[in-house]
């Protein structure tokens, strides 16, 4: 029992950060209802330019995270004017293959530049666990909570209780409603991609300083914890983005404790196999569905 207690405590702190991913996919798709498959790599390249920081100016964290936002807005930007921006209303194939060609580009883009394998990355804390009794915490895994409830609250804020928030909705819910209220869609969507950029980059420094290496996978890797977290919680549900990203570091801790780190993906497809055929809206995709169609019959 207490190792399922030490395994459950220590996969909702890791789930936080695919939590955090899971929102940045949310929040792109809730806007355009189009799915942005070089988010990962995007992330990447801002952990990358972090990591380039560290490694030729031995800058602090502080440093290390400001270059990791930086790189993420910017290939953020790059991928919304490239394949979304460009791209006619309506045509949400055309956009998601696209970035899928894009994510191509980067990950390649990435690898000549970074021809290692791996690369250090500074860590977030380098203090011993904090004992409670016979369970323990792991430092780096209370910041990365703490870090990640601190940005689930203040995107609530900016969502709930901002202009943009409001707009963002708007958009989101009837895209020609809110066009013919005066809201610049482009803008209101290009400041959602900048949004995720930023979320995107914090999970990535977190788990990068946790991990304390990066790899040119990195782009792989966030993007299929960020999709199966969203898919978890439900495709378009800010809640269930979050529940969903705590539901998956759950299983993966528990999988890798009792069968092993083999199972540990593998049990995280099946959870995911068996929420598609017995659940296909997600822990909270029925909610949002009912919510959207109770907007549009108000409209």
């Amino acid at each position: 029992m207490l190792d399922f207690v030490q395994n459950l405590i220590d996969g909702l702190m890791v789930g936080s950060s695919y939590a955090l991913l899971a929102l940045g996919f949310t929040l792109i798709f809730g806007a355009m209802r189009r799915l942005n498959l070089s988010y990962g790599p995007s992330i990447m390249v801002g952990v990358f330019a972090g990591t380039l920081v560290h490694m030729q100016y031995s800058a602090g964290l502080i440093a290390v995270a400001a270059a990791t936002m930086i790189g993420s807005a910017i290939a953020t930007v790059y991928v919304e004017r490239l394949c979304f921006a460009a791209v006619r209303s309506g045509a949400a194939v055309a956009s998601m293959v696209s970035s899928f060609a894009v994510w191509m580009q980067i990950e390649e883009a990435v690898t000549l530049a970074f021809p290692r394998r791996t690369y250090a990355f500074p860590a977030l804390s380098d203090a011993p666990p904090i004992y409670v009794g016979e369970l323990f915490f792991r430092i780096e895994y209370v910041v990365m909570a703490i870090v990640a409830a601190l940005v689930m609250l203040v995107l609530y804020a900016i969502l709930n209780r901002t202009r943009f928030g409001l707009q963002l909705r708007a958009v989101s819910q009837n895209p020609v409603a809110a066009r013919y209220s005066g809201i610049n869609i482009p803008a209101v969507t290009l400041q959602a991609f900048l949004l995720a950029a930023v979320i995107g980059a914090i999970a990535g420094f977190l788990i990068a300083g946790t991990d304390q290496q990066i790899t040119p996978r990195f782009g792989l890797w966030a993007t299929i914890k960020g999709l199966i977290a969203m898919m978890l919680g439900g495709l378009g549900s800010i809640p269930g983005a979050i529940l969903g990203g705590l539901l998956l570091g759950v299983v993966e801790a528990q999988s890798q404790w009792y069968l092993g780190t083999e199972y540990r993906d593998l049990m995280a497809y099946l959870v995911l196999f068996a929420f598609l055929v017995l659940r296909p809206g997600g822990l909270m995709g029925t909610v949002a569905v009912t919510q959207d169609r109770e907007a549009a019959r108000r409209l």
